[in-house]
């Protein structure tokens, strides 16, 4: 995969058996998409004050295989799957980092989103150009 980024599961993630809830598997890959992004020189309100766009996901999918825990550290890879003019889907990992044990992947959607009048548009095409170069 081609962006990887560290996440230590913290108590508050976790049921009272210490065991990762379903949902906050979505919370480490977008950790992981912001990580992306600084790393490419810009943040989530740049995209809304510069292009004046924001990019809300579309769509989301995960397949669970097995649970992390509280203080593990799980590794979140990303890679570019599909893209068309207005959207990008990021496919994602997530595994267990002493043990390289898989426990979810999956992909999220996003599309870009015209702040003006809440339409979808074309995402701006250095955006675009610099995530494919980073997620080859």
């Amino acid at each position: 995969m081609g962006f990887r980024t560290d996440i230590t599961v913290r108590w508050v993630d976790t049921d009272a058996l210490g065991v990762v809830h379903y949902s906050n598997y979505f919370r480490y890959v977008e950790a992981a998409e912001e990580e992306l992004y600084r790393s490419l020189g810009f943040t989530f309100k740049e995209l809304n004050e510069r292009y004046r766009i924001a990019i809300p996901r579309v769509e989301a999918f995960c397949k669970y295989k097995a649970p992390a825990r509280f203080g593990d550290i799980v590794a979140v890879a990303l890679r570019l799957g599909e893209k068309t003019d207005k959207t990008m889907r990021y496919d994602f990992e997530i595994q267990r980092r002493h043990d390289g044990e898989l426990l979810c992947e999956g992909y999220i959607r996003i599309i870009g989103l015209d702040l003006m009048n809440w339409k979808a548009t074309d995402l701006p095409p250095d955006l675009v150009g610099r995530v494919e170069a980073a997620l080859k």
